[in-house]
């Protein structure tokens, strides 16, 4: 009986120290796994290019929607933020609207295959509406595909300058060719002026657009555009500054010829 007891204690040490060493061989796997998971999420180089075009849309707006135009029947006030998102299911450039009539938000992203725009919308009845289409001049225009009664939407976002943005919602029945005015919201940059891209102020390290965010990195400091691409740098600077710095080489490079 001694024997058996004794035998019983032993395969139970045993069994401890195994589990024990399991689990120490376990915890660089959850670190490397935390650590990966740490990383920012990489945009194709092809869309982040594409997506570079917006970038004096990067930073808070005031609007004024109406209706008609140069009416104030109808007229609303909304606010809105344009900022770069970083995400494994959906990347590209986050419009926040707050006080919308037309629109909740919405995500700007990029089809390298059929060189299109996509605007993927959230209403403000909490319905969803998906757009396509391209770069027109200086206006990005989006068609959505016909609804169930047979409506087809467009969207079209002109830059007049860096402090003055204008977005035009249509609408015409399928069958049609011609549209017609639904609204049109009239925006101001929120804020203090921006700096340009060019114009002697600081580049964002992430998209290349104008930074006005401060974050540093081994002692050194560089310019964000927004919260999304501080959050992007700061999970993953070295890959960033390696980018810039190669983005530098070939600007150097160009200039040389």
């Amino acid at each position: 009986m001694r024997n058996l007891c004794k035998s019983v204690v032993c395969l139970l040490c045993v069994s401890a120290l195994l589990w024990f060493a399991g689990s120490v061989q376990g915890e660089p796997e959850k670190a490397a796994s935390a650590s990966s998971a740490k990383k920012s999420v990489s945009i194709p180089a092809e869309v982040k290019q594409a997506l570079s075009e917006f970038n004096s849309l990067i930073g808070g707006w005031r609007g004024v929607g109406m209706i008609k135009r140069n009416s104030r029947k109808g007229a609303w006030s909304e606010k809105a933020e344009w900022v770069w998102k970083f995400d494994p299911q959906q990347s590209g450039i986050a419009y926040e609207v707050e006080d919308g009539k037309f629109l909740k938000s919405a995500l700007l992203s990029y089809d390298p295959k059929q060189k299109t725009y996509q605007l993927s919308t959230v209403l403000p009845d909490g319905t969803t509406r998906d757009y396509s289409g391209t770069l027109q001049k200086d206006s990005l225009v989006l068609e959505s595909k016909p609804d169930q009664e047979g409506a087809i939407f467009r969207i079209s976002i002109r830059r007049l300058n860096e402090k003055r943005t204008l977005v035009l919602f249509e609408q015409r029945n399928q069958g049609q060719s011609f549209y017609y005015r639904l609204a049109e919201v009239g925006y101001t940059r929120a804020g203090t002026r921006l700096a340009a891209p060019g114009s002697g102020g600081p580049e964002c390290i992430v998209t290349g657009g104008a930074g006005t965010i401060a974050v540093s990195y081994q002692g050194k400091t560089y310019y964000v555009c927004c919260s999304g691409c501080k959050q992007a740098f700061e999970d993953d600077p070295e890959t960033f500054i390696a980018e810039a710095k190669q983005k530098a080489a070939e600007r150097r490079k160009q200039q040389s010829r």
